[in-house]
């Protein structure tokens, strides 16, 4: 008789799952490997006696110390390598961009962005990548597994990497530092789009608004602007957001979770933005315009106000051509074509597409009228009507 159909005659051995043929089970076998991880470095191995002999690595004598930082090194090669670090020497340059760097090992690395070669593919899902780091990293999206966790929040990453990277939120480490201005950085990366700054390079295009960025990334991130897109939601509230840091800083809100402090009156935030508009109450520097000198309570403020000078309007209104500065604008513009008016007046019913249209309206109930005319002492109860007021019957005109 043939082999009864549907039946999974290789089971493995790692755990209870059972496979219809023997390739099945040496793809699945694969998902296991990563759990062979050395704490260390990263890197995983088949077999347990693989990962033993590599452990055999790491416990060897350093007896190669740096002279200018202490560091000590198992070799004299992995010291002089080490050595770049201070020196700043990267003898090895790409010929087809100049990018240079202190291995020829990163040189071969690097070459793949250009000819677009990924050579690590994952046998589970097919996936593939440049580095065999990015392949170990995508690995535990099948298992789960986060080995690195952070001892003072509880903070877990895949790479030791990004954990090394989070530790300086706590310690307020800033090691690269701008050759030009002298500001410092916690990662490499964020200095190097700090650099465009100064050179005033934005490579990406937004094909919407025209709007330029310094990556890839925050073009992409901008992009969500025009279509509304929020792919990050919130597990606990459903809230969505545009962006992985705002759902982040949201999801403190949820956990109580504050880890950034005031190291002047000890509060404590959520966010480094909400620590750094904290800030200014006790500095008193406020964000300034370098055109009008208006000053600002925080950098986004700043930011919606320069488009005033730029002529820039990012929100384009999509069953129109209107176009605006400001989010909110757009919002409030787009009521005018769906007719929706969400906020209504408790005493009448009366429904209006913005907040403080209904405070005006309020106005007609309770007879208050806080604006008055100073030049005949006419009382009105909005800012618009006693403007309109002062125009046709004084002749005044607002100076710019």
């Amino acid at each position: 008789m043939g082999k009864q159909a549907g039946k999974k005659a290789f089971p493995c051995q790692e755990c209870n799952s059972s496979l219809a043929t023997m390739s099945d089970l040496k793809k699945h076998m694969r998902i296991h490997t990563v759990n062979k991880l050395c704490k260390v470095c990263g890197l995983s191995f088949s077999k347990g006696i693989k990962l033993q002999k590599h452990m055999q690595t790491h416990k060897r004598e350093k007896h190669c110390p740096c002279q200018v930082c202490g560091n000590s090194y198992s070799t004299k090669s992995n010291l002089k390598i080490h050595m770049m670090t201070h020196t700043g020497e990267k003898p090895f340059s790409c010929e087809l961009c100049g990018s240079s760097f202190t291995m020829k090992s990163s040189l071969k690395i690097h070459r793949r962005t250009h000819t677009g070669e990924k050579p690590y593919s994952c046998q589970v899902c097919g996936a593939s990548y440049a580095q065999k780091g990015g392949l170990q990293a995508h690995m535990y999206g099948h298992t789960g597994n986060k080995p690195y966790s952070c001892k003072v929040c509880g903070y877990e990453c895949i790479a030791r990497s990004n954990l090394r990277d989070h530790m300086r939120i706590h310690t307020g480490e800033k090691p690269f530092s701008c050759e030009v201005c002298g500001k410092a950085f916690s990662l490499q990366s964020t200095l190097k789009k700090h650099m465009y700054t100064h050179t005033g390079e934005k490579f990406h295009s937004c094909a919407v608004c025209g709007t330029a960025f310094v990556t890839k990334s925050d073009l992409k991130t901008h992009m969500r602007v025009h279509t509304g897109e929020k792919p990050y939601s919130c597990a606990v509230c459903g809230s969505s957001f545009k962006s992985s840091s705002g759902l982040k800083s949201h999801e403190r809100t949820h956990s109580r979770e504050n880890h950034y402090t005031c190291s002047i009156c000890g509060s404590l935030f959520a966010s480094l933005y909400g620590l750094n508009t904290h800030r200014i109450k006790h500095t008193g520097e406020k964000p300034s315009c370098d055109i009008c000198n208006a000053s600002f309570a925080a950098k986004y403020v700043l930011k919606q106000h320069m488009r005033v000078h730029t002529g820039e309007k990012p929100y384009a209104c999509k069953m129109c051509n209107s176009a605006f500065n400001r989010y909110n604008s757009l919002k409030l513009h787009t009521w005018t074509h769906t007719g929706e008016k969400p906020f209504t007046c408790e005493v009448c019913g009366a429904g209006f597409s913005e907040k403080a249209k209904v405070t005006v309206h309020m106005r007609t109930h309770t007879g208050e009228k806080p604006y008055h005319c100073e030049f005949c002492g006419s009382t009105y109860a909005s800012r618009q009507q006693v403007t309109r007021h002062k125009r046709l019957i004084h002749g005044y005109v607002k100076k710019v």
